[in-house]
């Protein structure tokens, strides 16, 4: 269980990141179109896992804007940007924003990538979402670089994200 603050108050996550080193778990996670995507469907790819509480809050909004400014750059790379919003709450968005460089993949059904990685909050007002955190990956599925952020409307390190790939 990792804790983290919400306005500077505590609340805590389901459990920890995946160890750099590991092999990510596979998933399965909800496109805009409504159809299924799995670990599978980015094989060869490098992936930064850009995982928020939710598409309609600032930080998470700015975090996507970022990531979707620097993937245009990166080569054999996908930014997959992971919520518990509805997939029409994230292709609204996206659209509106015109952010054409990262998929969004929503766990809303049952919070189940959450729950594998670590990532569900289990306390506090955002209970049930998913904890602000980044997590690469390279061509072979295996764990770069993660970053669980403290404080929940902070900004993740973009920079380190990046360098990790």
């Amino acid at each position: 269980m990792a804790s983290i603050t919400l306005g500077g108050n505590p609340i805590h996550t389901s459990g920890e990141l995946p160890k750099v080193g590991s092999q990510l778990a596979d998933f399965k996670l909800v496109q805009n179109d409504l159809s299924v995507a799995s670990l599978s469907n980015f094989a060869g790819k490098k992936l930064v896992l850009n995982i928020f509480p939710s598409i309609d809050t600032g930080t998470c909004a700015t975090s996507v804007r970022k990531f979707n400014e620097n993937a245009s750059n990166l080569e054999n790379t996908t930014v997959l940007c992971i919520s518990r919003d509805l997939p029409f709450a994230q292709k609204r968005f996206c659209g509106a924003e015109g952010l054409e460089n990262v998929v969004n993949l929503s766990d809303f059904q049952a919070g189940a990538f959450g729950k594998a990685n670590g990532l569900e909050i289990v306390d506090g007002p955002l209970a049930g979402l998913h904890s602000r955190a980044i997590i690469v990956v390279d061509e072979n599925g295996k764990v770069t670089h993660t970053e669980q952020v403290a404080e929940i409307a902070n900004e993740p390190n973009y920079e380190a994200a990046l360098a990790a790939l």
